[in-house]
This record gives structure tokens, C-alpha cells and sequence, in this order.
């Protein structure tokens, strides 16, 4: 194992972090709350062994659980099988290959060749198994210093998804590689993929896998082509690695480019693996004492207060969040108007835009094309093909430029109408019985992850200015001999058409993409919500009953303790504000 320097060491949560979050385990358990405390005890064991996790994320068929397997070295991971559900997989440094599952909030010991049986949907479709979590160990000199490279297929969804397991994954993930293709290039979901993945971490590389599988000119393009997508979409220049993580798989070091992603692995290491881990503390000690203080602000109230009118109070509870299914669909009529509305604002001003654009881009287009040099067919059609793209990007980008800042004005301003419809919303529960929402950390605040940034690009679909298949080609081919280039010029001005309908349509989808995500993780936000309340209010009434049977001492003992325990959040949080650790 590699010796720590010393501005890693000072980097480096000491011992004090983890003894604090072994005092908030505690804290929790006496609170009763179960979820806090494995979260608490699971952050300390990571914190004392200097864990911290880089995601493996893109969509299916890119190769992630192959990639991973080719750097640790071994097969390790179910390949070649269709989509696994959204159960995540973290391979950890074992001093030899194991692995366990977790079920029902315990951990089972299992086979490499049984996880297929647990993450693969053909075989626990829909995780009705219902999967929490794997883990695989393993002898790699990848992972000895601390870093877990973890398999999540699905995570561009994570963000959105209602799946408990993959969702309690996110606050955790500190790195990410992000598994792209050749061919296809990278497409706009990927895109909206890197952002969301982008405000959670830093640290990002992008790996271009199967990369041996195309041509040289292929990858140079498919390259150059998402370095410009990724840049525009981070702001940066990103770390991209063109590698076959198959063939890296099969022949190891002499496998086919993977040598710069190791490099850059012992890097992150070497220089950030320590603050990450410090980070990923700081982010987990605030996130765990926030929701312990909400349970010691409701158990407080409920012992200040008669037990009938706490039950009373649950009692409504109750009655409010049966009623809240209605109340939620009322709150679903006034975002679906708002979504309406947005989207035929912009369909009438794109129907507006391409009245005229068009017409003027096919006219440039044809003036354009006869002066291009007429020789090999295939070469001639790329040719063909390219200029529409300028052409249309000339057209159509600075529309989309202004388009774009229209769409994030009404889209912000969208936003802000959802949240003040859910802030009525919730405020009106509070009146009819849940008072308890104000206790809780705000989910609904635009700032914590409700709202989304919009993305909007221009797409020039470079894998369709090839040829579609060897029949197209010889076609091209004949086409050249025969000197009709004009049935090129045709199809040339057909994918104009087509580059400029599709591309003046990305402001009007995108917007009802972000606008819909939004809504259904609003919706999720405010679900979550009112249970948490719900379990947090009943708990805190039946410890309150049970105070105030055994007498006004142990009512004082209670609240003494709460003011303890309360004294002692704070205390941890600031000496983690001031620095001290």
C-alpha cells in the first residue's frame, strides 16, 4: 500500500470524524431513527478506512460492467445479458473475491456467478427480488488505497428514480466515469447525463469505449464531436479516453488503449482521494444532523403538549394525508396547464421560425452545392452531407441562441410557479393537520436539487452523413461513375431539411423534458415528505405517551435528554463549519 503524503494526511478526516458520527449513530438509535443510524455507522466505517466511490455511468450497451471488470482485472461483473435493473454494484478491495447482497437491510454472503440472479432483469425483473444493494471484493491494486468503483446502470435516471436503493446511492458518489460510444456518438441524453451527474461531483472523466470497433476517421469524428458536445455542455475541456474495454478485458495491459484510464485512476488516488473522502464527510454528517434535529423539534412538541390534543394532531395527520391524493391531483391540473401552456408558446414561435428559415437555407444550399468538387461517389456524398450541416447550423444557431435564452426565462419562471403551488399546497396541509412539515428540512427548495438546469444544443447527427449500410455505399459508388451527382445534392437537401426541423424542435422538447422531470420529482419530493413527517410525528407520540405514563420526572428526564441531544448536533456541526475536525 502506498504511503499517504503529508498534505493528504492533513487533508484526511481523523479519528474525531468518526468518533462524531459514531456519536450521531448513537444519537439516532436513541431517537429510534433505524435509517439514520445504518446511514451513520455505514459513513464511520467509510470514513476509517478512506473509501471513497467513482460511478460507472452511461446508458445501456456501452460497456460500463465490462469497463469495470478490465480495470480491476478480473470478470467479475454479469456481462452481455439484457438491462439490469437500477440495483447498484460496489467492487471494493478484499484480499480475495467475494461477495454479498443485501436483503431486507441485511447483508447476505454470495457467488461471483450468482449476481446476474440479483441485478440482471431478465432474471429479477423490475427487482422484484427487491435488491438493496451488492457488493464485490476483490484483490486489485486499483482499489487498495481506498477507492470503490461502482456499477450503476441506470444512474442517468438515479436523479429521477423512485427506487429507494439507487436513489440513498447518490449523496455518496464522489467521481464519475462516464461510458460513451463511437458509434453511436454521444447523444443528447448522454449530454443531459454528464450535466446532472456534474452537479453532484467534480471529478469527471469520459471514456469513448468500443473505439476499436470503427475506423480510424470514425473515432477521430465521433471525438471531436463529443470533446465539443462535453465542453459546451461543462464548461471545461473533459479528461476523454479512447479505449475497447473488451479487448483491455482479454489482453490486459497490452489490451487495446486502457493504460491513460489507469493512469488517471492512480492520479485521482494519489492527489483527491483524500478530500474526497473529507468531502463526502462533510456532506454526510450535515445531511444526517439535519433530519436528526427535526426528530428532536417533533419529539419535543409532543411532550410539551396533552397527549389528546397530540393525538388529535395525528389523528388529522391522518385524515390529511388520505385526503392528499385529491389534493395532489388538483396540484397536477395546475402543472399540467403550466406545462401546456409553455409548450404552445413554443411550438407557435418554432412554426414561425421555419416559415422562413427554411426556404433560405435550401436556397444556400443549392447555390452552394454546384461548387463542390465532383469525384468519388462516398466522398461526394460526405461532402453533400457536411454542407448541409453548415448550412443548417448557420440558420438555425443563432435562432436557437436567442430561442434558448427565452426557453430558461420561461422555464425559470415555470419553476417558480411550481414551487409557490407546492409551497400553497404544503402550507394548506400544515393548517389541516401537519404542522410537522415546518420541522423538516425543506424538500422543495429550488437550491436542494428540485429544480433542473436546462440544456439545449445543436445536434449534427454525424453518424447519419455516412453511408447507412454497404448497399448505400456501392449505390454512392455508382452514382460517382455514372456522374449523377445531382441524386446526391437531393439527399444532401432532404437531411438539410431534416437537420433543420429536428434541431428547431430541441428548445420546445428540452423544455418539456426538464419541465416534466421536474414535475415528477416534485411530486416524488412532496410524497417522501409527508410520510417522513407521518413516521417521525407518530414515533414522537408514542414516545411521549410512554414519558407521561411514568410521571412528570421522566417527561423532564426526556426533554433534558433532547436538549442534550440537540446541544450535541450543534456542536458537531459547527466544529465541522469552523474546520476543526
Amino acid at each position: 500500500m502506498k504511503m499517504l503524503s503529508n498534505s493528504e494526511i492533513t487533508e484526511l478526516p481523523d479519528q474525531s470524524a468518526v468518533d462524531r458520527l459514531l456519536h450521531l449513530r448513537a444519537i439516532a438509535a436513541e431517537l429510534g431513527s433505524e435509517r439514520m443510524t445504518a446511514e451513520a455507522e455505514g459513513l464511520a466505517q467509510r470514513v476509517a478506512e478512506g473509501r471513497f466511490y467513482v460511478a460507472c455511468v452511461g446508458q445501456f450497451k456501452r460497456g460500463k460492467s465490462t469497463l469495470i471488470n478490465a480495470l480491476v482485472g478480473a470478470p467479475l461483473l454479469p456481462t452481455g445479458i439484457v438491462p439490469v435493473t437500477a440495483v447498484p454494484t460496489v467492487i471494493r478491495y478484499g484480499t480475495k473475491t467475494s461477495a454479498r447482497v443485501r436483503m431486507q437491510g441485511k447483508w447476505e454472503d454470495a457467488s461471483i456467478d450468482s449476481l446476474a440472479g440479483y441485478v440482471s432483469e431478465e432474471r429479477n425483473p423490475g427487482n422484484e427480488k427487491k435488491t438493496e444493494g451488492v457488493e464485490v471484493f476483490h484483490p486489485s491494486e486499483l482499489l487498495v488505497d481506498g477507492m470503490c468503483l461502482v456499477d450503476t446502470p441506470g444512474l442517468g435516471s438515479v436523479f429521477e428514480s423512485n427506487t429507494e436503493s439507487t436513489k440513498d446511492l447518490v449523496p455518496h458518489i464522489d467521481a464519475a466515469i462516464v461510458v460513451i460510444g463511437a458509434d453511436p456518438p454521444i447523444t443528447g441524453e448522454e449530454l443531459s447525463l454528464v450535466k446532472e451527474v456534474s452537479k453532484h461531483v467534480t471529478e469527471i472523466a469520459v471514456v469513448l469505449n468500443k473505439a476499436d470497433r470503427v475506423s480510424a476517421e470514425e473515432r477521430r469524428a465521433a471525438g471531436d464531436f463529443a470533446r465539443k458536445m462535453l465542453r459546451t455542455t461543462l464548461k471545461r475541456d473533459p479528461q476523454l479516453y479512447e479505449m475497447s474495454a473488451l479487448q483491455a478485458l482479454q489482453h490486459g495491459k497490452d489490451g487495446w488503449n486502457s493504460e491513460e484510464l489507469v493512469w488517471y485512476l492512480n492520479k485521482l488516488v494519489e492527489e483527491s482521494g483524500a478530500s474526497l473522502v473529507n468531502a463526502a464527510y462533510r456532506r454526510g454528517l450535515k445531511r444526517i444532523s439535519d433530519e436528526l434535529l427535526a426528530i428532536v423539534g417533533t419529539e419535543r412538541e409532543a411532550l410539551l403538549q396533552p397527549i389528546e390534543e397530540s393525538e388529535k394532531r395525528i389523528g388529522r395527520m391522518r385524515q390529511t394525508l388520505a385526503d392528499s391524493e385529491r389534493s395532489l391531483r388538483d396540484l397536477g391540473y395546475l402543472l399540467t396547464s403550466e406545462q401546456h401552456r409553455l409548450s404552445d408558446l413554443f411550438l407557435s414561435q418554432r412554426r414561425t421560425f421555419m416559415e422562413h428559415a427554411l426556404a433560405a437555407a435550401e436556397l444556400e444550399y443549392e447555390t452552394e452545392a454546384p461548387k463542390l468538387h465532383k469525384g468519388w461517389g462516398p466522398a461526394y456524398r460526405r461532402a453533400v452531407m457536411r454542407l448541409a450541416q453548415d448550412v443548417a447550423r448557420r440558420h438555425v444557431a443563432p435562432w436557437l441562441e436567442l430561442e434558448q435564452q427565452k426557453a430558461e426565462a420561461a422555464y425559470r419562471e415555470a419553476m417558480v410557479r411550481f414551487t409557490t403551488y407546492a409551497d400553497q399546497f404544503l402550507a394548506k396541509l400544515a393548517q389541516e393537520g401537519m404542522p410537522e412539515l415546518a420541522l423538516l428540512p425543506s424538500a422543495l427548495d429550488p437550491e436542494r436539487g428540485f429544480r433542473k438546469r436546462s440544456e439545449f444544443q445543436f445536434y449534427d447527427y454525424i453518424h447519419l452523413a455516412s453511408p447507412a449500410s454497404p448497399l448505400v455505399r456501392i449505390g454512392d459508388v455508382m452514382i460517382g461513375f455514372a456522374g449523377q451527382y445531382q441524386r446526391l445534392r437531393k439527399r444532401g437537401r432532404e437531411f438539410l431539411a431534416l437537420l433543420m426541423e429536428t434541431n428547431s424542435t430541441r428548445v420546445q422538447s428540452d423544455l418539456q423534458n426538464r419541465v416534466q422531470e421536474s414535475r415528477q420529482q416534485l411530486e416524488v419530493e412532496i410524497g417522501k415528505l409527508l410520510h417522513a413527517v407521518g413516521r417521525i410525528a407518530e414515533r414522537a407520540l408514542d414516545r411521549a405517551r410512554l414519558a407521561k405514563d411514568s410521571g412528570e420526572e421522566q417527561v423532564r428526564s426526556a426533554l433534558q435528554r433532547l436538549e442534550l441531544f440537540e446541544a450535541q448536533i450543534q456542536a458537531m456541526r459547527n466544529d465541522m463549519t469552523s474546520g476543526s475536525r
